[in-house]
Formats: structure tokens, sequence, C-alpha cells
């Protein structure tokens, strides 16, 4: 599996695209969005490694080494899967991924966390409903949502208005702390959450009376939400910092708006075109007519039934669709044409048509 495939970019792309492709891909296949669980891992492990600097650097050189695959084989030679299952007795049981993550650093000691990163709020998802007229251009939503909010008394870090933020004695102010493990590979640093200031670097004087030292509270907010014309059923749309608070001016974590589109009642979509079933009489087919016809915008307009036209025969009409999620254009609308069988019909009409079939109709 090569990684840059996986994310669909260059080798030589830089951090933001590789963020970028994943955010876009990550959308796509997230199971919990309907997608295939299979290849968002696939993403998962690919992303993991690129926005890695070291780790990026260690594949661009190796490859993935760890799978006796496509990287140039075992750097501890011989069977590494029998080495392990039957040297690891006595060692603390670990995650390889960690593992190889510490041992591989290129640097001599494991990767810390930011603090930021540790006290990142939760992302939300959320679901809205919206007409099929709705897509044809950008629709401005607000919603509402209870979730973790900045507390409003002490703006988010967690200490009470007045006193300080004094630096965390137990891990000096990084907000994690060190512990070494010994696995069958060797001895390795691992950093965890500070249990002391919770990750944080530093402690309060005296803890906020609201939020208790948590920088956040559960409460209300208002959002806008601006939903782009030529959206499709149950695609989401990522509002960046709109998730739940951060701890103690953590980051705040994303909202994703998943977008549902309402049945129709005349109107079938398939990708950006529309489809309508349209009843025609026997004479308009035989001879040919001019009729009206709805579109989505709410207005009518003229469709041509060529003469001779049997039941079933579909009419296209140019840019009568849905616009473009991308910005390329509309697509257009198909009409399928049904001729109408009456079934009771009046005893004139029932002379005419006994005339016609003398005539060979």
């Amino acid at each position: 599996m090569d990684y840059y495939q996986v994310l669909g970019i260059e080798k030589n792309a830089s951090q933001d695209e590789i963020k970028k492709a994943f955010h876009r891909l990550a959308h796509k296949y997230h199971p919990d969005k309907g997608g295939d669980e299979k290849k968002f891992k696939e993403i998962n492990e690919a992303y993991q490694v690129l926005s890695n600097a070291e780790k990026r650097k260690q594949y661009d050189q190796f490859g993935r080494v760890f799978e006796g695959g496509a990287g140039g084989g075992n750097p501890f030679g011989g069977d590494f899967n029998w080495s392990w299952q039957n040297q690891s007795q006595g060692f603390d049981s670990e995650d390889l991924g960690d593992i190889f993550e510490n041992l591989f650093s290129f640097g001599g000691g494991a990767r810390r966390a930011s603090k930021k990163d540790i006290r990142k709020g939760k992302d939300i998802q959320v679901d809205i409903e919206i007409s099929l007229e709705d897509t044809l251009k950008r629709t401005d939503r607000k919603i509402s949502l209870m979730k973790q909010i900045v507390c409003g008394r002490c703006g988010g870090n967690g200490a009470e208005p007045g006193t300080k933020l004094n630096e965390c004695f137990s891990c000096r102010g990084i907000g994690q702390v060190q512990q070494v493990k010994r696995t069958v590979l060797g001895s390795y640093t691992t950093f965890t959450v500070c249990p002391e200031c919770k990750g944080n670097g530093s402690k309060p004087e005296k803890p906020c009376n609201v939020c208790k030292f948590e920088g956040r509270i559960k409460g209300e907010e208002k959002i806008d939400i601006s939903i782009p014309a030529g959206i499709d059923n149950n695609q989401a749309i990522e509002v960046e910092g709109r998730g739940d608070a951060g701890k103690r001016g953590g980051r705040a974590g994303n909202l994703y708006v998943r977008v549902f589109i309402k049945n129709h009642p005349i109107f079938i979509r398939k990708g950006d075109d529309l489809y309508l079933s349209q009843e025609i009489n026997y004479s308009q087919a035989i001879l040919g007519d001019e009729i009206e016809i709805p579109v989505l915008e709410g207005t009518k307009i003229i469709l041509v039934i060529p003469q001779g036209t049997e039941s079933g025969k579909v009419l296209r009409i140019s840019g009568k669709g849905i616009p473009n999620f991308g910005g390329y254009g509309r697509g257009n609308m198909y009409v399928e044409l049904k001729i109408k069988t009456p079934k009771k019909i009046s005893k004139k009409q029932k002379e005419l048509l006994n005339e016609l079939k003398k005539e060979g109709l």
C-alpha cells in the first residue's frame, strides 16, 4: 500500500495538502457516515504517517518496514512475527504502534503531544433537513446546540478571577509526565497526561467556582450554517472550531452538519439531474403540441412535443437540473412522456374515435 496513493497526493505534497486530502477522504469514507470502514482505516493509517515529519522521513526511506512488505524487509532481521511471539514473555504487553513510534523517532526521545491537543474539544455531528428547492442556491440556517462552551466566569483558563495560575510542580509546565517502558525491543520513553494538572501545565491558586478548573461548561450556542448550492443527500459540511470547547483554553472540536433532502412530490433527483413524468393525450402524441411543464424554481416553461411521440419517450431540457456542488454549471432535466388512456369517454368522443378507426388510426 502506497500512503501517497491512498491520500491521492504527490510525494512532494505539503503538510497543508496532506491535511486537506485527509479531511476530504475521511468525510467521504467515515463509517458513521455510511462509508467504507476498511478504506477509512487505510486513509487514517496513511495520514498518521505522512502528517508526522519524522515518520514520513522514515517511510520515504524504508517504506512500511513493519509489515515485511514494500519497505525492504524487517530491520531486526529474521522473522519478526516469530521473534515477538516467542520473546515477549516477561515484558509489558504494549501496542506495537506505540513501540515503533518511540524506537524509530530519529531523535531518541518520545514525541510529546501538545497541551492544546490534550485539551482539544470533541467533534459534534448534527443532522439537518432541507427541501429539494433549497439546493438551487446557498441556504443559510441557524441551529441551536447544547454543548461544551467556554466558561464565562474564568474566560476558559479554569481559575477564579483575580487569582494566579502557577506552574505545575509535577510536570514543570509541560502538561505531561514521562514513563519508561521495557519491551522485547528495548526500553523506551512514553509521555502521559500529568494527573496533577490534567495536562494543563499549570494549576490555579483557586479553581473557578463555576467550571471547577475545566474552563468550560455545558451551555447553549446558536450557530449560523451556510449550506452550499447543489449539496447532495447525506453529504456533510465541516464547520471548523464549532464543536465542543476545549478544556482550559484547548482547541475546540469541529462541527459536522449532515444534510438530508426531503423527497419531492413530482421531481426525482439523480446526481445533478432532475426527472419528471408528464402525461399527454392521444391527440397530442399523434399531432404534436406545446405544453407547459413545471420546473424546480416554481415557474413553468414550454415543452414542445414532437409529432408521433410514443409513450415512454424522454425529452431533455438542458440547464434545468441541480447546480453542480463544485460550481460547474447545472445538470439537466429529463421529462418522460406518458400517453394517458381515459377510462371514460363522451358519446361525441366515441363517435370520433370510431371514424378514426375506420380511417386506420
